[in-house]
């Protein structure tokens, strides 16, 4: 009798020791540098905790979203652009962003990163679209500020600020390739 008393208690013991271990890993949150964790109270913004260490309401307080504070560079795909005097190039690209405000980054846009490489190829299409094919490869630099420029306010009330945009490759057909390649050897520029 007193051995089943015994092992009663000890399993209360432990079932409590469980528990108490439960309520400080729901309680207890470090967040490490550069990050920032949403916290919602029963389903409602309550806060967002930067680096640290944090003490939560157990059963109450959730960590909803997880942002790096990081600077990201985020891959644009390759796409048929079409240039002002009708010639179809391939551009492919790379962005470069930053949250810097981790409540509206949860919030304001279910992915912000779609949507970017979205915006981003809508824009570098438009941007194609009002240069001639010889003059691509010299607008590079006011190409990616124009691509800047539209991402970063469209991307404002996301809490992300968008840094740069870099085109990787432009890519015309290999018949414009070629004529463009005798042309500059003939003139005796060289053809990149």
């Amino acid at each position: 009798m007193e051995e089943v008393t015994m092992s009663g208690g000890l399993f209360v013991v432990l079932l409590l020791a469980v528990l108490v271990l439960v309520v400080i890993a729901k309680t207890a949150v470090v967040v490490p540098q550069q990050s920032a964790y949403v916290v919602e109270r029963l389903g409602k913004y309550a806060a967002t905790l930067d680096a640290g260490f944090h003490i939560l309401l157990p059963f109450i307080d959730r960590i909803r979203y997880k942002h790096s504070l990081k600077e990201t560079a985020i891959d644009i795909p390759e796409q048929v652009c079409i240039t002002r005097d009708n010639v179809q190039v391939s551009v492919d690209g790379i962005l470069y962003l930053k949250v810097l405000n981790p409540q509206r980054a949860s919030y304001g846009i279910s992915d912000y990163n779609f949507a970017l490489i979205q915006l981003g190829q809508t824009t570098l299409r438009s941007e194609i679209g009002k240069i001639e094919l010889d003059r691509t490869f010299e607008e590079r630099t006011n190409i990616n500020i124009q691509v800047v420029n539209e991402l970063d306010k469209a991307s404002d009330p996301w809490g992300v600020k968008v840094l740069r945009y870099e085109i990787k490759n432009i890519t015309p057909p290999r018949a414009c390739w070629m004529r463009w390649k005798s042309r500059c050897a003939r003139s005796g520029k060289s053809a990149r």
